[in-house]
């Protein structure tokens, strides 16, 4: 980092490995990785994590790894570490695959060659100071782990008969404009981001009209007409084409002790894991011999692991809140901790969001229950986001009160459709 780190990040851009942000418990640095990784290569960060931060690490929303409590000198030390690992890291525009991408067994097609592509033909045009500071292209070979709940500009998936071409937000059948040829997937990406960046940097993919995205594109497919996008909980077993799986598992809501985590990689390396990747859903996908899974398994469950996604702390989205988020009003992990011990809370699709303010960063979109902080207490808000007042029910609740209205909200109100289908059991 040549930069001084306050002038490193874009105005409202996402923290990165060279461009840390500055939060409530010091600087957080993002390690966004785009493969598998050795387990040793993670006890490595979590060393480094322990000498140069506060010893935490947060698995974020998209599958990124990051430290925490960071000063402006030991960010820069911490990047020079993590760069002499020699780790898949990903720089320029994000376009991002899925954690298992190219060693899914239920993909169509590896989607690493095109996002690569797009990756690369963005940088030579030099689009990415264009763009909106946390544009993001989402590559999906449409496996058997869903980024349906990740936000994107451009969404392409991959089906039979094609690229299914989407654009803005989460992953819904009335945003598909279409199927892309194979070979027209590339050019169609560029041509949207191109004009994109010749709006400025306020423009969004959600903004683009749909005869827009067809003048641009060339696409002529009538729209996909399919269902309910289904969501995959990332927890579980999931087999790989090389004969291998991946055991999904995952602290409660993306945060654990970086010497916790370190000492879960040594144990999982005795048990025979071969490969790590953080996973969207702040999850770890552990790679090994099937063989391997049972003691995987035992190991996860020891550590207090989620590896199931009726988990009850599964359905429940929370930010890191007080004191690692300047902007938090109070502790979010200890209300999400207390929620999900309530009698009766239930595990499966994401039925409650944890906000420490306004902003919402867990979780983006609309939620059945948000808990949002504000300066004078809580607000309860059904079917919306942490920002969205029209939907507040109650305000400036105390944290005693909140947990009375949620016992008797949000486990009297039945799972989402589709919940226990979307869940990996074994």
């Amino acid at each position: 980092m040549t930069a001084p780190l306050l002038e490193t990040m874009r105005r409202g851009a996402c923290p990165s490995l060279s461009a840390p942000m500055q939060t409530g418990d010091g600087y957080l640095s993002r390690i966004a990785l785009t493969g598998p990784v050795a387990p040793e290569a993670i006890i490595s960060l979590c060393n480094a994590a322990l000498r140069l931060g506060n010893g935490l690490i947060d698995i974020s929303a998209r599958g990124n790894l990051q430290a925490r409590g960071l000063s402006a000198e030991t960010a820069r030390l911490f990047e020079a570490e993590v760069r002499t690992l020699d780790l898949p890291l990903r720089s320029g525009l994000a376009v991002d695959t899925g954690p298992l991408a190219g060693l899914d067994l239920q993909e169509v097609t590896d989607p690493r060659p095109l996002a690569e592509a797009i990756r690369m033909r963005a940088d030579r045009l030099r689009l990415l100071d264009r763009l909106a500071p946390k544009t993001a292209v989402i590559v999906d070979g449409g496996g058997s782990l869903s980024l349906a709940r990740l936000l994107a500009d451009i969404r392409l998936k991959a089906t039979q008969g094609g690229w299914l071409l989407s654009t803005g937000g989460t992953e819904t059948p009335e945003k598909a404009h279409g199927l892309l040829p194979w070979d027209e997937a590339p050019d169609a990406a560029l041509a949207l981001l191109s004009a994109m960046a010749k709006q400025g940097p306020r423009f969004r993919g959600r903004d683009f009209t749909a005869s827009e995205v067809r003048e641009l594109t060339g696409i002529k497919a009538a729209p996909h007409q399919g269902g309910v996008v289904l969501e995959t909980s990332p927890f579980g077993r999931f087999a790989l084409n090389n004969g291998k799986a991946a055991l999904g598992c995952g602290p409660a809501f993306g945060q654990m002790r970086a010497d916790d985590l370190a000492a879960l990689m040594v144990a999982v390396i005795e048990a025979g894991c071969e490969a790590v990747r953080p996973a969207p859903g702040h999850a770890l996908m552990l790679m090994a011999e099937e063989l391997a899974l049972p003691k995987l398994r035992n190991i996860v469950a020891g550590a207090n692991l989620m590896q199931s996604g009726d988990d009850p702390r599964a359905s429940i989205a929370a930010c890191p809140g007080q004191p690692g988020c300047a902007s938090a009003h109070f502790d979010t992990h200890a209300l999400a901790r207390a929620v999900a011990a309530l009698p009766g809370w239930q595990g499966g699709a994401l039925r409650l969001h944890i906000s420490g303010c306004a902003k919402g960063c867990a979780h983006p979109e609309p939620a059945p229950v948000t808990l949002s902080g504000t300066p004078d207490g809580l607000q309860l808000i059904v079917d919306g986001k942490a920002s969205d007042l029209s939907n507040t029910i109650s305000s400036n609740l105390s944290m005693p009160d909140m947990l009375s209205r949620i016992s008797a909200l949000a486990i009297s109100t039945p799972a989402p459709a589709g919940a226990k289908a979307a869940n990996r059991q074994e």
